[in-house]
């Protein structure tokens, strides 16, 4: 099930409405002036489209005005996750409230605020967690809202729908309110999260439009062995999707087989999981695999290496799966299976996992296991 974490900012863009260009430390002034608080609307209109999903989710959120009071509102089912020590919210607690979401593995991140809402998320979750912000404050010069809260809301709609989202970096940025206020603009980077785009079947194009797997291919393994690090162990798991990296690495690959690479040479071919267990052992390794076209499968069929012990040596963390977009779609929505022989590790690999798609292109995609 997609779980949904929502936090508001209660007295994001307080300010705008009175001539204050901003609400950090002027919330007090900006209600003396006779301010209404805009958020909780703004976010209303962006939880609207959740409405009419016939897919169950799951809603995590934070208690009194920062989500539970509008979720309660809308008689969306929800979990208060964290909750204010005082009677009002600051900063605090949006930074608490979405590390602990970030803990409890939310699939999405949905906020509403301005850009001092988004430094907060950022400095709390970074680019470990999806992101997306319902727009709502004065200052919105950040990458990572939607164009409205209502875009917002049809973006988590799909997502919890199954549509393949791709992944994109997105920068949050902030401006010096007090030297705006003195009518100078005062830009900083604050980092960048990672949020959901537009709907992108196709990436690379021969005529006709239709996704050439050829040439996703060789863009998604020359990214994946970009970003490979140094003096960390790789786990090459079968298939020819995964044959395209080692291609790209211009090494021997066994295509039904798995090897191991360290600092772009090969150091191991056609390894089974008692060798795999020994090379491992406390090193830095990531495993890199592709699913079964057709049946979606990630663990159990013709990779019996990657055992139980050996998936649990490397770290759900540590797992990248590769596919083209063209092969998600063809499972029609069905999710990923796993199938270990372990039931109990069955149900750890289950959520959301990034699926690495095309050159620096994700999606998430849902990870079931037959009970």
């Amino acid at each position: 099930m997609f779980r949904l974490g929502l936090i508001i900012n209660p007295v994001a863009g307080i300010g705008g409405a009175v001539g204050l260009k901003g609400s950090d430390g002027v919330v007090a002034e900006a209600l003396a002036r006779g301010a209404v608080p805009k958020a909780q609307e703004r976010a209303r209109q962006a939880l609207l489209p959740l409405l009419d999903l016939t897919q169950p989710f799951e809603l995590l959120t934070v208690a009194g005005e920062m989500g539970a009071s509008l979720a309660a509102e809308l008689q969306l089912p929800h979990t208060i996750v964290y909750k204010s020590a005082g009677p009002t919210t600051c900063a605090d607690d949006t930074r608490a409230a979405a590390a602990l979401m970030r803990e409890a593995g939310v699939d999405l991140l949905l906020f509403a605020g301005g850009d001092g809402t988004a430094r907060d998320i950022c400095a709390a979750v970074g680019e470990s967690c999806h992101v997306l912000g319902i727009p709502a404050g004065c200052k919105i010069h950040s990458g990572v809202y939607g164009v409205t809260p209502a875009a917002s809301g049809r973006v988590v709609a799909r997502m919890i729908g199954g549509e393949l989202l791709s992944l994109m970096d997105a920068e949050v940025v902030d401006i010096d309110e007090e030297a705006f206020r003195a009518g100078k603009v005062r830009a900083r980077h604050y980092g960048q999260m990672q949020v959901p785009g537009d709907l992108r079947y196709v990436q690379a194009t021969k005529q006709g439009g239709r996704e050439s797997e050829e040439l996703v291919l060789a863009d998604l393994a020359a990214g994946v062995v970009e970003e490979m690090e140094p003096d960390t162990l790789y786990l090459m798991g079968s298939g020819s999707t995964v044959a395209a990296c080692m291609a790209e690495l211009g090494l021997e690959n066994t295509l039904l087989g798995v090897d191991l690479v360290e600092n772009g040479r090969l150091i191991g071919q056609d390894l089974s999981a008692a060798e795999i267990l020994t090379r491992i052992r406390g090193r830095r390794c990531r495993l890199i695999i592709t699913l079964i076209g057709g049946q979606g499968h990630l663990f159990g069929r013709g990779n019996q290496q990657l055992s139980p012990e050996v998936i649990r040596a490397v770290g759900r963390d540590h797992i990248q799966v590769l596919a083209t977009k063209t092969k998600l779609a063809a499972l029609q929505g069905r999710p990923l299976l796993v199938d270990t022989d372990d039931p109990a590790l069955n149900r750890s690999l289950r959520g959301y996992l990034r699926i690495t798609t095309g050159y620096k292109d994700q999606v998430i995609y849902p990870v079931a296991n037959p009970e």
